[in-house]
């Protein structure tokens, strides 16, 4: 099969696309023929091995033999002796989360995933990269702000990198929650949030979130560009931050004194502050799932690419500015 595989850290220069074996099929395994897969910020840091902590996880110190790509949607080509949830034939989505293997990466012709893992059935009413672009992103999103928020309806929620992968899916399941959400994004992203469901957009670029005189109850922060006395004042005295991802700044140990400072200082103050590592979940997959044929939720896609142009979509997102996701066409 082919599949994208590197032998190196570095830029998007050490991908290549090879032949390889199809990956092994255990007796809980799923053997996943992929149609579409999507880019993230993993997938960079996982590539370049910085911060330096990721390569404990994938390789010091080069990298294993291992892929790219954690999000997927396909058809079920073989399953193990055990496998009961699926059968051949079944399209579902699904990925690998953060457990950097050669057999269930995404970028690749097939997959391996346990059954019991991060893999459920497709939305039936979404393409393959729509379905796609959800598994991380979606996931991410719905954690962030039902178990990390604890949203209620009512509730007023702040989407701070509303134009985003992680954010278009957090604007939408707040409203599905029955939230007030407000997004901020840049200014070409600023009818996009608008059409997905927020009520109030920023565009950061020309006002100041901080200038508006609101409190949220909840803040689902992406981009990272506020210090933590000004995201203070924008939450209610009893609110929650969620910071999902960010920009990483430093190679070593800087990049976890942000979540760090949250967990110490949180129980100190009368709002609560709550870092986020996103679980991989099959079961809430399938809550994804219902949101999406229910048509609460509708992936938004920037540009798709195909399988030997990976490295162009790595960089294409690593500027920083893509809508939503960006997603490969495998087959």
């Amino acid at each position: 099969m082919k599949a994208i595989r590197f032998n190196r850290y570095g830029s998007p220069d050490v991908l290549s696309l090879e032949d390889v074996d199809l990956p092994a099929v255990g007796d809980d395994d799923v053997l996943v023929r992929v149609k579409a897969a999507a880019v993230s910020p993993l997938d960079v840091r996982t590539m370049t091995g910085t911060p330096y902590f990721m390569r404990l996880l994938c390789g010091l110190p080069r990298p294993k033999p291992i892929g790219l790509g954690g999000e997927m949607a396909g058809c079920v080509e073989a399953v193990g002796g055990n496998v009961t949830r699926f059968r051949p034939g079944d399209e579902v989505y699904g990925g690998r989360g953060m457990a950097p293997t050669a057999r269930s990466a995404a970028f690749a012709e097939y997959a391996s995933l346990p059954q019991d893992g991060m893999v459920a059935k497709k939305p039936a009413n979404l393409s393959f990269e729509q379905a796609a672009a959800m598994p991380v992103s979606g996931l991410s999103a719905l954690q962030a702000l039902r178990d990390k928020g604890r949203i209620m309806p009512g509730h007023r929620v702040l989407v701070n990198g509303a134009g985003g992968g992680v954010g278009t899916f957090a604007v939408q399941l707040a409203k599905a929650y029955g939230a007030e959400v407000t997004g901020v994004c840049g200014t070409h992203n600023v009818d996009m949030v608008r059409s997905i469901g927020a009520d109030h957009v920023v565009d950061y670029t020309r006002d100041d979130i901080t200038g508006t005189g609101r409190r949220y109850d909840l803040m689902i922060d992406m981009a990272g560009n506020h210090l933590l006395p000004v995201i203070r004042r924008l939450l209610a005295p009893n609110g929650v931050l969620v910071a999902v991802g960010g920009p990483l700044k430093g190679m070593w140990i800087r990049p976890l004194l942000g979540p760090l400072k949250l967990l110490v200082l949180s129980p100190l103050i009368g709002q609560r502050l709550a870092p986020m590592m996103t679980k991989a979940s099959g079961d809430d997959l399938d809550v994804l799932r219902r949101h999406a044929e229910a048509g609460k939720i509708a992936p938004v896609i920037d540009r798709t690419y195909a399988l030997s142009a990976v490295p162009d979509a790595i960089r294409y997102l690593d500027k920083g500015h893509a809508r939503g996701k960006v997603v490969i066409t495998v087959s």
